[in-house]
């Protein structure tokens, strides 16, 4: 069974309702000790944490929803702010699901700068963070200009793809940069279309990603996130993740960080047990009780 198929499998037949005012779709993993809410990247969706939870079924309550225009969660209808509608949905899941209770956030890529988002505008909510190559490109750029002009050249294709209304053409230049290393035309032609038809999603999250709508870099804001966060990052990525997370790492207290040797950006599905034994071994070191003012190791 490829993984392809597994994540369909996972995410099929479960709960389905508005949350945050958006149709959204979710499913549960797990019956640890401890609740989390997961968030998946762009062109993703629920079940593609299915195999990284299977190595923590034993430590985590998980609930994963699909964002909008994702999964089985409802097609995008430009209502406003991509991230600001997905953290509305996380809040109401939140909210509803843990009872308002703080649970530890795991994110990945787009995903990991909404769990980012939430850390600063909902704190109450949050007992630590887990983000996994979040692509939070205006604070890596803020540190280095200079990465502005390659970062641009690399995704040139992509770029012009898009602009040309070649919808097939951008997701292919976009999975050449930051998908799981495998051939366009190496992958299941369900997954290939799946990708194509949700594409344009990449262009509405921009503006949170590279202008900063949401204003995480002003007022001190990352510097006042005071739970335990782990930020991770492949150890064959574009220097660019590096400079994100060295950047979020220079304004987070309480981050630490750590490089899955081999892997690439989408590390939780190529190396999902290498991922789940790095939250593992994070989480261990927080405890279930933990509020904004401990971390690792700490008393409360």
């Amino acid at each position: 069974m490829t993984i392809w198929t597994r994540i369909c499998r996972a995410s099929s037949d479960m709960p389905q309702d508005l949350r945050g005012g958006f149709p959204t779709h979710w499913i549960r993993s797990g019956a640890g000790p401890r609740q989390a809410l997961l968030i998946h990247c762009s062109l993703g969706h629920a079940g593609g944490w299915s195999g990284m939870l299977a190595g923590l079924d034993d430590l985590l309550n998980a609930l994963a929803f699909d964002l909008p225009g994702h999964g089985r969660s409802g097609d995008w209808d430009k209502r406003g702010d991509l991230q600001q509608v997905s953290m509305g949905m996380a809040v109401d899941l939140l909210e509803d699901q843990a009872q308002g209770q703080p649970v530890d956030i795991i994110g990945h890529s787009f995903g990991g700068t909404i769990a980012l988002r939430l850390a600063v505008e909902r704190p109450d909510l949050v007992r630590s963070l887990v983000l996994i190559e979040p692509v939070f490109f205006a604070v890596g750029l803020a540190d280095r200009p200079d990465l502005k002009g390659p970062y641009d050249l690399h995704m040139a294709a992509y770029t012009a793809a898009l602009q040309a209304g070649d919808m097939s053409a951008a997701a292919q230049a976009f999975t050449s940069v930051w998908g799981d290393g495998r051939a366009w035309d190496l992958l299941p032609e369900g997954q290939k279309q799946a990708m194509t038809k949700r594409i344009h999603l990449i262009a509405e999250g921009a503006p949170a990603i590279y202008d900063d709508v949401a204003g995480l870099l002003s007022g001190g804001k990352l510097e006042r996130i005071a739970v335990p966060v782990l930020l991770i990052e492949g150890g064959t990525s574009p220097e660019y993740i590096d400079a994100i997370n060295t950047a979020l790492a220079r304004r987070i207290d309480k981050s630490e960080r750590l490089a899955v040797a081999g892997a690439g950006h989408m590390l939780p599905i190529t190396h999902p047990k290498a991922a789940a034994d790095a939250v593992r071994a994070f989480l261990q070191r927080v405890p279930v009780a933990c509020s904004a003012q401990c971390g690792p190791d700490m008393d409360i």
